[in-house]
């Protein structure tokens, strides 16, 4: 994460080594497209503690890789109190950590915690599901809708870092 970035971002998903990790490196890749990343730092991380120090899952960063995207340097992390300070928006991937995140970050920071998929246009979609349990495709779909979120999120960080276009 870029420490002095103007506007910073927080993914954040169950155990930060599939969803999150896949979110911040799209996003990050599109923000670097951008040229963007003096202005815009990314992070992710996890509500749960069990993939503490673990960098992301093999098929998350296999379909990752198939479409041009590099997570190998991510590790995962929790989620904590502090980071409602470091970051502009903290993004859930489902609603149950949607839940743990507002518990977590109490009335005063409640505003910049919201679902990522929000900023999906279009998108039917409420929740990006866990893929953990299932096969590659479900990676693939979780990509989709990651991508797709992602390039809403950028026009709306754009807007916000630069009202005037």
């Amino acid at each position: 994460m870029a420490n002095n970035s103007s506007f910073r971002v927080l993914f954040v998903c169950l155990g930060n080594i599939c969803r999150s990790p896949m979110a911040e490196g799209t996003f990050r890749a599109q923000v670097q497209g951008e040229n963007l990343q003096d202005k815009i730092g990314t992070d992710s991380a996890g509500t749960g503690s069990w993939h503490v120090g673990s960098p992301p899952d093999r098929r998350a960063q296999g379909e990752m890789a198939s479409r041009g995207y590099n997570i190998s340097d991510l590790r995962a992390r929790q989620v904590s109190r502090a980071d409602f300070d470091a970051f502009d928006l903290v993004l859930a991937m489902d609603y149950d950590n949607l839940e743990d995140l507002q518990n977590l970050a109490g009335a005063q920071y409640e505003h910049k915690v919201q679902l990522f998929l929000d900023f999906a246009d279009g998108e039917a979609a409420d929740e990006v599901p866990d893929p953990y349990y299932g096969g590659m495709g479900g990676f693939a779909h979780v990509l989709d809708l990651v991508e797709a979120a992602s390039r809403g999120l950028l026009a709306h960080v754009r807007a916000r870092l630069d009202p005037e276009t």
